[in-house]
């Protein structure tokens, strides 16, 4: 494909395609050509590293995340909703989380994300600074919800690199583990959950849990601010 056919949106739509596939590790740009069907002269004609082209990816993807109407709902509703298409964006692309902690990550996408983050805890009733450490501690949350499911697939890739099975060495290592896990009592009760029985797995409904644990202590605090200032 000749550099002029393509372009930077194409080719950044290519690259979450193979992000997905294959993880941070599997992105390079002489796979990424064969993709688009092009050379990889002709990619880097368009965007000229490997990480903005990372960055580039990372930012299209905030975009995926619903922002709610905050005319109208409520704050809480708005904020699971929000929260939700977050943790659901995390999981579809899984190389996002990793990426967080390897690449510098900025753009019109994060910054529309957290612009609206910081509205919403602004409109349930918190002040500036305290609506940055609302929106900060979902996010980190949200994000630290989703990382279970890309360390499996971090490993899965890391694994198959050797050639090896990587689904029955995972198996191999949760029988291992639910062997160790016997000899500690309540962690043998709880042989046979998802948590105990798949990698990296946490209980079942941890994410709603936590979320509406984190919002329920956001609304006590404000319902607790808004009687110390009627006293």
């Amino acid at each position: 494909m000749p550099r002029d056919t393509l372009t930077a949106d194409r080719i950044v739509r290519a690259a979450i395609e193979l992000l997905d596939d294959e993880g941070l590790d599997g992105l390079n740009m002489r796979s990424l050509a064969k993709r688009l069907g092009s050379a990889p002269t002709a990619v880097y004609w368009h965007i000229k590293t490997k990480d903005d082209l990372v960055r580039l990816a990372a930012d299209a993807i905030w975009h995926e995340v619903e922002l709610p109407d905050l005319d109208a709902s409520d704050w809480r509703t708005a904020a699971t909703t929000h929260a939700t298409g977050m943790h659901a964006m995390l999981t579809r692309h899984p190389w996002l989380g990793q990426a967080f902690g390897s690449h510098l990550l900025y753009g019109p996408g994060k910054a529309r994300h957290d612009d609206f983050s910081l509205a919403l805890y602004e409109k349930a009733g918190f002040a500036a600074a305290v609506a940055d450490r609302a929106a900060a501690t979902v996010f980190i949350f949200v994000i630290g919800s989703a990382l279970g499911h890309a360390i499996e697939l971090s490993l899965k890739h890391r694994l198959s690199k050797s050639g090896a099975d990587a689904e029955q060495l995972m198996a191999d290592a949760v029988t291992r583990a639910a062997e160790t896990a016997r000899q500690f009592p309540r962690l043998r009760e709880r042989l046979g959950t998802t948590a105990a029985t798949e990698y990296a797995a946490a209980p079942d409904n941890t994410f709603t849990f936590g979320l509406q644990s984190l919002l329920d202590g956001f609304e006590a605090r404000l319902a607790a601010d808004h009687a110390s200032r009627r006293e």
